[in-house]
């Protein structure tokens, strides 16, 4: 499952390393892509949406719907 979401609060490279880390605890195998400029993370997993945005949240960030 292809999914985009919008992290306003990404700022730097670190912010992309840090949530990188925690889809990786969802899903080691998902495939992510960080786009610090456009402040979207790009995944491609089988495991549900809400629990990266639980993840990503957790580490500080907010998704925006």
């Amino acid at each position: 499952m292809a999914l985009k979401l919008n992290v306003p609060s990404i700022v730097c490279q670190g912010c992309a390393d840090s949530i990188t880390e925690a889809i990786k605890t969802i899903d080691p195998d998902a495939s992510i892509e960080v786009d610090v400029p456009g402040k979207t993370v790009t995944l491609d997993s089988q495991a549900a949406e809400e629990s990266f945005k639980q993840a990503i949240t957790a580490i500080g960030h907010k998704v925006q719907e």
